[in-house]
C-alpha cells in the first residue's frame, strides 16, 4: 500500500476487499485505528479546518470514497484501483464480521435508524452481531456516557453518523478510551442500509453521478455540494502546477 495525498489528505489505494483485509488484521493486533472516508467535502473542509486537517492526516486508513476523488486521483497521477462507499464498506466488514464472530456498535443516527440498519444486517449475514447502538451526541459533554456504552458492549468496530468533520472528532478524541479497536465516521449509511434513504440506482453510481441523486431527492444538500466545483478548480490548479512551466522556447 502506498499512501499519497490529494490536496493535503491522504489516501490509501485500496480495493474494498483489501481494506476488509486491512480491517480483520487491525482487530487481531487490538490497537485503536481511525478509518476514514475521503470525498470532496471532507477535502475542501480541511482547507479551511486545520484541526480537522490533522485528524485526517493521523488517520490510520484513509478510502476513496466519491466517484470525485477516484476523479481527481487519476488526474493527479494517482490512479486508485477503485472507489470505497462507505455504505459499501460497513456491508462487506458485517459480511466477514459475521463469519469472524465480531462485535459491532452503531452510534448517532436517527431516533431508530442505527437499531434498524443493525436489523437488515443481521437478516441479510446471519451471526452478524449488533452489540448496541446508541444516539449519543458529537458534543464532549456527552462523551463520557457514550464511551461507558460503547466499552460496556465489547465491540471491536465503531461505526458513528454525527455528518463528516463530527465523526472524525468525536473518534479522534474518544476511540482509544471506548475499548473499540476500528473506529469510522459513517455518514448516511444507516439511512441507506435501512431502507429510510434510497440510495442511486447501480447505473447512476457506476457514472459518478451519485451525487447527483441525492441533491435530486435531498435539495437541502445544494450547501454541501458547493464544494464540488471548488474542489474540481483546486484540482485543475494542483495540476497545472505539478506539471510545471512549459520549456523556454516550446511550441
Amino acid at each position: 500500500m502506498t499512501r499519497f495525498t490529494l490536496l493535503g489528505v491522504p489516501v490509501d489505494p485500496l480495493t474494498e476487499a483489501e481494506a476488509v483485509d486491512w480491517v480483520a488484521r487491525a482487530i487481531t493486533q487490538r490497537r485503536p485505528r481511525l478509518v476514514i472516508s475521503v470525498n470532496p467535502e471532507r477535502i475542501m473542509h480541511a482547507q479551511r479546518d486545520p484541526a480537522f486537517e490533522a485528524i485526517l492526516r493521523n488517520a490510520d486508513l484513509a478510502l476513496a470514497d466519491g466517484a470525485g476523488v477516484v476523479w481527481a486521483a487519476r488526474r493527479l497521477g494517482h490512479p486508485p484501483p477503485e472507489r470505497v462507499a462507505g455504505v459499501d464498506f460497513v456491508a462487506a466488514l458485517a459480511a466477514r464480521g459475521a463469519a469472524a464472530g465480531w462485535r459491532f456498535f452503531f452510534l448517532g443516527g436517527g431516533p431508530g435508524v442505527a437499531e434498524a440498519a443493525g436489523r437488515v444486517l443481521s437478516q441479510r449475514y446471519p451471526g452478524f452481531t449488533l452489540a448496541g447502538a446508541h444516539a449519543g451526541s458529537p458534543q464532549p459533554a456527552s462523551d463520557a456516557a457514550t464511551i461507558d456504552a460503547v466499552r460496556s458492549s465489547g465491540a471491536q468496530l465503531l461505526f458513528l453518523a454525527y455528518g463528516a468533520s463530527a465523526e472524525e472528532a468525536w473518534l479522534a478524541r474518544n476511540l482509544a478510551a471506548s475499548g473499540a479497536t476500528v473506529g469510522m465516521g459513517v455518514g448516511g449509511a444507516f439511512d441507506f442500509i435501512s431502507g429510510r434513504v434510497r440510495r442511486a440506482p447501480r447505473w447512476m453510481r457506476d457514472l459518478g453521478l451519485e451525487w447527483l441523486y441525492r441533491l435530486s431527492h435531498q435539495p437541502w444538500r445544494w450547501r454541501r455540494m458547493i464544494a464540488l466545483p471548488r474542489f474540481v478548480i483546486r484540482v485543475m490548479r494542483e495540476g497545472r502546477q505539478s506539471q510545471g512551466p512549459s520549456p523556454s522556447g516550446e511550441g
